[in-house]
């Protein structure tokens, strides 16, 4: 579909510049299509509603430009309707020159900028200025209540097109109230930091250690943002200021969080910064309750906190044929499929990227994907009627797509039956899950274990491992949502019930073998070879 923008903006002379530079081929697919109508979408009018200041550009009759700044309070620049803006002109230093520039030509460019967020929104548009004896009920509309400034008109801009820009050579700035905002969290935890006795130390029931957990990698936190209301990101570095071990797209880290025992336990995170970075690896947090793992994070990993893990893991590598890719993430699941679109972009590889969440606003990394990977983005924000479509999705991609996805439970089902209705190749799929699936009726099972000579019954809300753990019988482990295999027990009697996404077809087929964390009995009784 052709741009709005580009109908405008790429004159003959631009088109001719674009030619001579070298750019014409990569912006021509901006002309090709049915003629797009310019309306501003949810993520363009949430960005409008958050700026308090833009540049204005207008012509005169001698055909000078004049580029006017406007301002007001956060929000003062009004979407009126998808292809309606409105501000209320407040008094300045009466030169009139935009006003005197659109009397007589009512085309108008705007600039609208985000310094910390380094984004900006260029909007091309027609003005009629409406003074405010002609439209009372208008200014009431676009007046700002705790700004006191004298109104003397309105601006109303019909949107003929706009454009997003891209980061590049934007420095970020920020306002007194952006730099008070950035600054609390860190005040906060230097607060608490200088009650702890030492520096960098973590307290753990009363006693102060010098690090938590026991791995051979040793960490430090040096980065904490708040990506979404529930979801926090946490920049992690070497100890030792020292390049990090490599990784590839979808690795994840085991980091040790402490129980209310004290007892010092893992939990697993997909390492969600571009997986080419030896500097500092990023995993992102989401708090669903006030206790668990996720809470522990979310209350002590504070900003130069060490920990101790093991090297990243990755059981939901990219592969490397060179097909087309569709990524599908689903709320907190983003964090895995969003280095692979970093590796795959870096690599030069087609994608696209599907991306659901209960609303924008809970969806981490939101911002950065739109900018970054454009078109190869969609998004559905639930909450505005938005619902990912897995029948379209699979139905379009090419034959010779490799789909990789991560989300809830309820995502992935329907996925899969998408995939089995269409008949989509079990190898043309992967799906990495960070919890167990929860849409499946279980029912309680009886193991018998032949080295140990114990009979134990699994209950319908415990899993196989947990019982195998609290009788003392040594089973290995390690996601613990059925990805990496580690939990694998030969079966020797018994049909299981598979619900990993570790196992081979065959292996599956062969009721031989069972993954303890996830998987359970389709009869009322298994034989271990444990």
């Amino acid at each position: 579909m052709p741009r709005a923008f580009a109908n405008i903006a790429f004159t003959p002379s631009v088109k001719a510049a674009q030619t001579r530079n070298g750019s014409r081929e990569a912006n021509a697919g901006f002309e090709v299509g049915d003629p797009e109508k310019a309306e501003l979408g949810f993520i363009e009018q949430e960005f409008i509603a958050e700026r308090d200041s833009f540049y204005q550009a207008t012509v005169s009759e001698n055909g000078w430009p004049y580029v006017q700044h406007r301002g007001g309070p956060r929000g003062f620049l009004k979407v009126l309707d998808k292809c309606t803006l409105g501000f209320a002109e407040f008094s300045g230093n009466r030169q009139y020159l935009s006003v005197g520039n659109l009397s007589v030509n009512e085309k108008v460019s705007l600039i609208l900028m985000d310094y910390p967020n380094r984004r900006r929104l260029k909007i091309w548009g027609r003005v009629e200025l409406v003074e405010e004896s002609q439209a009372p009920k208008l200014m009431a509309q676009l007046e700002v209540a705790t700004y006191r400034a004298r109104i003397e008109r309105a601006c109303i801009i019909r949107v003929e097109a706009f454009d997003w820009n891209c980061p590049q050579h934007i420095s970020p700035r920020y306002s007194e109230a952006e730099v008070e905002a950035l600054l609390e969290p860190l005040q906060a935890q230097l607060r608490s930091l200088q009650e702890q006795s030492s520096a960098g130390s973590f307290v753990s029931s009363g006693a102060s250690v010098s690090a938590l957990g026991s791995g051979s990698l040793e960490l430090v936190v040096s980065g904490v943002r708040q990506l979404t209301p529930r979801v926090r990101g946490f920049e992690l570095r070497a100890a030792d200021g020292g390049e990090l071990p490599a990784i590839e797209a979808g690795s994840h880290l085991a980091v040790p969080v402490e129980s209310g025992s004290g007892q010092v336990d893992r939990r697993h995170y997909s390492i969600s910064s571009n997986p080419r970075r030896r500097d500092a690896w990023e995993i992102a947090v989401q708090l669903d309750r006030e206790d668990g793992g996720a809470a522990f994070v979310h209350k002590h990993y504070r900003l130069g906190m060490r920990i101790r893990c093991e090297p990243p893991d990755n059981f939901f590598p990219l592969r490397k044929e060179q097909g087309p890719v569709v990524l599908i993430a689903g709320g907190i699941g983003i964090t895995a499929i969003k280095s692979m679109a970093l590796a795959l972009e870096q690599s030069g590889r087609a994608f696209q990227l599907h991306y659901a969440g209960r609303s924008a606003q809970e969806m981490a990394y939101r911002d950065r994907l739109q900018y970054q990977f454009g078109k190869r983005l969609r998004l559905y924000a639930s909450d505005r009627k938005q619902r990912i479509g897995p029948a379209r999705i699979v139905a379009q991609a090419p034959p010779d797509t490799t789909f990789y996805l991560c989300g809830p439970s309820s995502l992935l089902s329907a996925f899969r039956a998408e995939f089995a209705r269409q008949e989509v190749p079990a190898d043309r799929w992967r799906v990495e899950r960070f919890s167990p699936d929860r849409h499946v009726t279980n029912s309680a099972f009886e193991v018998s274990l032949v080295r140990s000579q114990q009979c134990l019954e699994v209950p319908a809300d415990q899993t196989l491992l947990e019982v195998l753990e609290q009788a003392g019988i040594s089973a290995p482990s390690n996601c613990r949502v059925g990805q990496c295999g580690s939990c694998r027990l030969n079966v020797l009697e018994g049909e299981p019930d598979h619900r990993d996404g570790w196992l081979t077809a065959e292996e599956r087929a062969s009721n031989r073998v069972i993954l303890s964390c996830v998987s359970r009995a389709r009869s009322k009784h298994l034989v271990l070879d444990l």
